[in-house]
């Protein structure tokens, strides 16, 4: 989701830096204090990078990233929400490639989830429609996946222009795929989205068992991502001008969740079981290791972060790569993250 305007033009690409060098703006937040890398007792950060700040790669602009996944040679897979997926590096995050990615006529996606399947395949969350259509890795579009109706934007369907499908998953095993909504549909509480599951069937993929999830106040829902024990690593994220981004971490459990497709309005009704959620960190709470804001941030590490992938662990800890959607503004950064979680 785009939570600042676009500008009609951007700076030339800077030079690629692990760091920032421009100044804090004077009314940025102090650095966080805490010594060493926690954020919580279950999450560490390890390192950023703004290397791919304000760049391109042969004429595309690197940025608007959205969501991340681990393709099958190790390599990350990047999507930006103007219609173009990349692959990175896993070391230095440079870009390999670059492919459009475009609708059935031709038309620009708004692209906000990803997922790789076992073949190489790329699943796009679009969150136009919304959609989620299988693409080849040259950008071909394969299939298209089916969308209940109440959760396609309105008149279609209850959801919100712009706040529909944010996350995109696979569970282990590869056979089921989720997706997060950002946002309530029209009828729902605030605050109570839906994560949709699909089941692959014969080389298809067949709508399958609905969940509610609670959002904290004022917070959506801007990535969702397994854990190899098949339970979901949940960005929450807010954003309020002249204070900054909120950014929290859960882990959520959606396996003793009741199914929610046949439930036409969610409420909070007794005998619904919403995804239990855990907070792993508040990312505010991480110290900053030197990062620099560009516009005020309670943290000068925190941007618009929309994208999480597992990248690695064992033994109950995983390591995580997120990254900062910078809407192609000047004021916020491209800005990956490395972090380690003890479930």
């Amino acid at each position: 989701m785009r939570l600042r305007p676009l500008l009609a033009t951007v700076t030339a690409a800077l030079a690629a830096a692990t760091c920032l060098t421009a100044a804090a703006p004077a009314n940025a937040q102090p650095a966080n204090t805490q010594s060493g890398k926690a954020c919580s007792p279950s999450v560490s950060i390890e390192s950023f990078s703004d290397a791919l700040d304000k760049t391109t790669y042969e004429g595309t602009f690197v940025g608007n990233l959205s969501a991340l996944a681990v393709d099958r040679d190790g390599r990350i897979a990047a999507v930006s929400d103007r219609s173009a997926l990349f692959t990175l590096d896993r070391k230095t995050l440079r870009p390999a490639s670059a492919v459009p990615l475009a609708d059935e006529t031709g038309a620009a996606l708004d692209s906000e989830g990803l997922a790789v399947d076992r073949n190489g395949t790329r699943l796009v969350a679009s969150e136009t429609e919304p959609s989620i259509r299988r693409y080849a890795r040259d950008g071909r579009i394969l299939d298209r996946l089916p969308v209940p109706d109440a959760l396609k934007v309105a008149p279609a369907g209850r959801a919100t222009a712009n706040q529909t499908f944010e996350g995109l998953t696979f569970l282990p095993g590869r056979r089921t795929l989720l997706a997060g909504m950002e946002g309530s549909l029209a009828g729902d509480t605030t605050g109570i989205v839906r994560f949709q599951t699909w089941e692959r069937q014969r080389g298809h993929f067949a709508l399958d068992a609905q969940y509610g999830y609670r959002t904290d106040t004022g917070l959506n829902v801007s990535e969702t991502t397994a854990t190899p024990d098949g339970r979901l690593l949940v960005l929450e994220r807010g954003f309020t001008a002249g204070v900054g981004n909120t950014i929290r971490l859960y882990l959520a459990d959606q396996r003793r969740a009741t199914d929610t497709s046949g439930i036409d309005t969610l409420t909070g009704q007794s005998g619904v079981r919403l995804v239990r959620k855990t907070l792993l960190a508040d990312l505010v709470n991480c110290p900053s290791l030197g990062a620099q804001a560009k516009q005020p941030q309670p943290n000068p590490l925190l941007d618009n972060v929309e994208g999480l992938a597992v990248t690695g662990g064992g033994h109950g800890r995983l390591n995580l790569l997120l990254v900062s959607d910078d809407n192609q503004n000047p004021v916020q950064i491209t800005r990956f993250y490395s972090l380690r979680v003890r479930l």
